[in-house]
C-alpha cells in the first residue's frame, strides 16, 4: 500500500524514488516487521497471562516439558500479522505471487488459530481433527496453485533438478498435486519441528533467507539469465515477504528463546511452513527445499519412520518422535539441541544457495 501510495509521487518528491528498489523495500519491511513484533508480542504475552491462558502439555511427552505447562501460546498470531502487514505495505500488490503467498499464509494461519484455540479452551493437546486439517490444507493449496496458474498461464509447470543445468521434468497437469504436496508437506514438517524453545524459528529464518535470494534472482531478468534459472516477472517482490519473515522471526525469538516466554503455536508454524512451501513453488526451486529445509525433513521423516516401524514390527526406531525429543531423552540439553539445529540449518541454507552456481 505504501509502495502504491508513495512511489507515484516520485516526480514531485525525488526522494520517493527509492521505493522502486526491492532492496530498499525489503529493508524497510524488515524494520517495520521487527518493530511490530517487538512492540506487540509482550502485550500479547501479558494478555494471555492475565487470563491464565497457556499451552497444555501432552502427558506422554518428555517429563522436562511439564514445567512449561501454562506458558502463553499462539505467539504466532503477532508474528504472522506483522509479516503480512509489512508485506502488503511495501510489495507490489499487482503481483499474483504476492497474493498467493499471503493467501496461503493467512488461511493456514486461520487453521492453526482454530487448532490452538480448541486446545486452550479444552485444556488438552487435541485440537482440530487430523483429517479436517489435511482437507483444509489441501484445499487451500489447490485453490492457490490453480488460481495462480489461471492468472499466469505462462507459469512453468516443469520442475528443475538441483545441481543440473537445463534438466527439467515437465509435470503438466501433475504439477498441481505436486505443488500441493510441497506446500502441505512443508507446513506439516515445520509444525512437527515446533517442539522446543526457539527450535523451529531458526530454520524458518534460514530457509526464508535462501528463498528471498531465489525470489530476487528469479524476478530479475538479467540475473535469472546469468544464473540460467527461470525468469518469473513479479516474483522479486517475494523477497520483501522473505525479509519480513526473517525480521518477524528475530523479534519472536527475543521472547521464544530458552526458556520461552511464549510459544508459537500452530497458528505460526502451519502458516510459516505453508508460506515457505509456496515460496519454493513460485520461485521454481521446489526440490531445493529438501536441502534448505533439511531440519524440517529430518523431523518429518523421524515421525514417519517411528510410526511405520511400530505398526510393522511393534518396535520404535527412536526413544520418542519427532527426533528432537529422542535427543532430549538421550540426555542432551535442550539449548544444545536447538543451537545445533540452527547450525545445521545455516549450513543447509548456504548449500541450497550454491545450487544457483553449481550446475
Amino acid at each position: 500500500m505504501l509502495y502504491h501510495l508513495l512511489y507515484p509521487l516520485r516526480d514531485s518528491f525525488s526522494g520517493l524514488n527509492v521505493f522502486r528498489y526491492l532492496t530498499f523495500r525489503s529493508m524497510l519491511a524488515f524494520i517495520i516487521c521487527l518493530t511490530l513484533v517487538l512492540i506487540f508480542q509482550p502485550m500479547f504475552i501479558r494478555w494471555f497471562r492475565v487470563r491464565y491462558l497457556g499451552q497444555p502439555i501432552r502427558d506422554d511427552g518428555p517429563q522436562s516439558h511439564q514445567a512449561k505447562q501454562g506458558t502463553p501460546t499462539m505467539g504466532g498470531v503477532v508474528l504472522v500479522f506483522a509479516v503480512l502487514l509489512s508485506t502488503l505495505l511495501l510489495a507490489d500488490l499487482t503481483s499474483v505471487y504476492v497474493w498467493t503467498v499471503a493467501g496461503v499464509t493467512s488461511m493456514y494461519g486461520i487453521l492453526g488459530f482454530l487448532d490452538d484455540y480448541k486446545k486452550i479452551t479444552n485444556q488438552n493437546s487435541k485440537g482440530v481433527r487430523g483429517t479436517t486439517k489435511m482437507v483444509w490444507q489441501l484445499t487451500v493449496a489447490a485453490v492457490a496453485v490453480l488460481t495462480m496458474l489461471m492468472i499466469e498461464p505462462e507459469f512453468s509447470t516443469a520442475v528443475a533438478l538441483p545441481f543440473f543445468k537445463n534438466i527439467e521434468i515437465e509435470l503438466s497437469y501433475f504439477f498441481v498435486p505436486f505443488a500441493m504436496l510441497v506446500i502441505v508437506g512443508c507446513s506439516n514438517a515445520v509444525n512437527l519441528t515446533d517442539g522446543l524453545d526457539g527450535l523451529v524459528i531458526g530454520p524458518v529464518m534460514t530457509v526464508a533467507f535462501a528463498y528471498g535470494i531465489f525470489a530476487y534472482a528469479a524476478g530479475n531478468a538479467k540475473i535469472a539469465s546469468y544464473l540460467q534459472i527461470p525468469y518469473i516477472a513479479g516474483c522479486g517482490d517475494l523477497s520483501i515477504f522473505a525479509a519480513a519473515v526473517i525480521a518477524g522471526g528475530l523479534g519472536f525469538l527475543w521472547y521464544n528463546s530458552f526458556p520461552a516466554s511464549v510459544f508459537m503455536g500452530d497458528v505460526g508454524s502451519l502458516a510459516l511452513g505453508g508460506a515457505l512451501g509456496t515460496l519454493a513453488v513460485i520461485t521454481k526451486h521446489e526440490l531445493v527445499l529438501v536441502i534448505a529445509g533439511g531440519v524440517f525433513v529430518m523431523e518429518a521423516l523421524s515421525v514417519i519412520a517411528q510410526v511405520a516401524s511400530f505398526k510393522l514390527t511393534g518396535k520404535r526406531v527412536f526413544k520418542m518422535a519427532p527426533i528432537h525429543h529422542h535427543f532430549e531423552l538421550k540426555g542432551i540439553d535442550e539449548p544444545k539441541i536447538i543451537v545445533r539445529c540452527w547450525i545445521i540449518s545455516i549450513v543447509l541454507a548456504l548449500m541450497s544457495l550454491a545450487t544457483l552456481k553449481l550446475r
